[in-house]
């Protein structure tokens, strides 16, 4: 193969020079195909240049995911940082410890690249770094990476020098499943107090915030609205641009993102608005549920599932609702029981519920963690022989189990048998997350979530389905 040395030169001092075209070279130099770049690729690289040449010390960057963020700001960045200033000292971190050793990882394994070596010829990795999470170059440079809540001790990143000597990376610091959980948050938080900002070697040591936008007070949210008492440059790239385009339309389409909008209000309001809205409603679209005075003669499967509660005529409600599902896949609520019943009442009103709804009726129970719990979802499925019952623990927290239930009433395939139970449940719906009872939807959720479950054995309706 003939090469220009002219050209080469050329394409060696853009790379170095240019974290854009350096990402774009090494794509196609590696993947063997152009990267289907976009125009916010650019505004990005532009913000993570500005903090190596010293002129940004504190970047959040708000994206939604799958975008390249981790690619462009992770390992790209330190990649080129490196090649740059090989001594640097990097300290990577994510809501997973794991995910942040493999972006480490695929960091390592860009500078070992043969193209990388063309752009920086000068760059070598000490021989004894093996491991992913943590590797060392001959310079004397550190990459290091750990998880949201992970020990640092013995880490630092930056150099005490005006010229830029690496930087502490946050790429979705929070888990989108567990972003909801006010502890969990402010978990995080601390954590970013009390261990992650003590790690700079400098005050001019940068820190990168990089992340999509699961709440308001998110670590992103905190830090905007002046947590930490430091100004912050502040990138934010919306799925949907101001004038109503798609920000990368070969990746989503206007009408794609429309439809991920109407589908689900809240998640893509956060992750892909970059808009986190309060937990105040807009969660459900209640007025897409048809309130019909029939069922179909057909119905493909039935299941009702409680949500508990054992204190009587206060606090919390024991709701059951019942679900079915048709042949066209259409999902109706037919049947909606609640009340406020101490342990006994509630055994009670499960057993005469199944009885009025026959045998062909599945069963859902809540199974609480401890022995307790085991014991109470052993008690409930032997009183309850000849009917298909299934105890488990519940899984997720409200939200994330909500949000398949929630996809299929907002996009109009969920129908509601008309019954003097409707508009309680309609209001519920309306206010979830932040209403004051979630008991009906917690049942309606977790209902949903059985129709569509695939079931490997059927069981015959003598039998019961125990999970413990």
């Amino acid at each position: 193969m003939i090469t220009d040395p002219a050209r080469e030169l050329a394409i060696q001092i853009e790379a170095q020079e240019d974290l854009y075209f350096f990402s774009r070279y090494m794509f196609k130099e590696r993947r063997k195909y152009k990267w289907l770049h976009n125009w916010h690729h650019r505004v990005i690289c532009d913000a993570l240049m500005k903090v190596y040449r010293g002129e940004t010390k504190r970047l959040i960057i708000n994206i939604p995911p799958r975008y390249s963020k981790t690619e462009l700001a992770v390992i790209n960045f330190m990649a080129w940082c490196f090649g740059k200033a090989p001594d640097s000292e990097f300290i990577h971190v994510s809501y997973s410890a794991t995910l942040a050793a493999n972006n480490a990882f695929q960091t390592r394994n860009l500078v070992q690249e043969s193209a990388f070596k063309k752009v920086f010829p000068d760059f070598v990795l000490r021989d004894d770094s093996k491991a992913k999470d943590d590797w060392r170059t001959k310079a004397g440079g550190v990459c290091y990476a750990q998880g949201t809540g992970g020990t640092i001790t013995g880490f630092g990143a930056g150099k005490i020098r005006d010229s830029f000597g690496g930087a502490i990376i946050i790429d979705d610091p929070h888990k989108a499943s567990e972003a909801t959980s006010s502890t969990i948050r402010k978990n995080v938080i601390e954590w970013f107090q009390n261990t992650l900002e003590s790690r700079t070697n400098s005050p001019e040591t940068p820190i990168i915030v990089i992340m999509q936008r699961l709440h308001e007070e998110d670590l992103a949210g905190w830090l905007l609205d002046g947590g930490n008492g430091e100004e912050w440059e502040h990138i934010c790239l919306s799925a949907i641009q101001p004038d109503g385009t798609a920000l990368w339309p070969e990746k989503h389409t206007i009408e794609r993102l429309r439809i991920m909008e109407e589908t689900s209000p809240y998640v893509f309001s956060g992750q892909y608005l970059q808009r986190p809205s309060p937990p105040a409603g807009g969660f459900f679209k209640p007025d897409k549920i048809e309130i019909v005075d029939a069922l179909p003669t057909e119905l493909v499967k039935e299941c009702r599932a409680w949500d508990l509660a054992a204190t009587e005529n206060e606090g919390d409600y024991t709701a059951g609702p019942k679900l079915a599902k048709a042949k066209d896949n259409t999902i109706y609520i037919t049947d909606m029981v609640r009340g406020r019943w101490g342990p006994d009442g509630v055994e009670n009103t499960i057993i005469q519920t199944a009885q009025l709804d026959g045998k062909g009726v599945f069963i859902r129970l809540p199974q609480d963690p401890g022995q307790a719990g085991k014991s109470q979802a052993k008690n409930f499925v032997g009183k309850l022989s000849g009917f298909k019952v299934k105890a488990e623990p519940v899984s997720g927290d409200k939200i994330t189990r909500a949000q398949p239930f929630a996809a299929q009433v907002n996009v109009g395939n969920v129908k509601m048998l008309r019954g003097d139970w409707n508009k309680a449940l309609i209001e519920e719906l309306r206010n979830f997350p932040n209403a004051k009872h979630d008991d009906q939807v917690d049942g309606c959720s977790d209902a949903f979530n059985d129709l569509n479950e695939s079931r490997q054995s059927k069981k015959p309706a003598t039998a019961g389905s125990r999970t413990f």
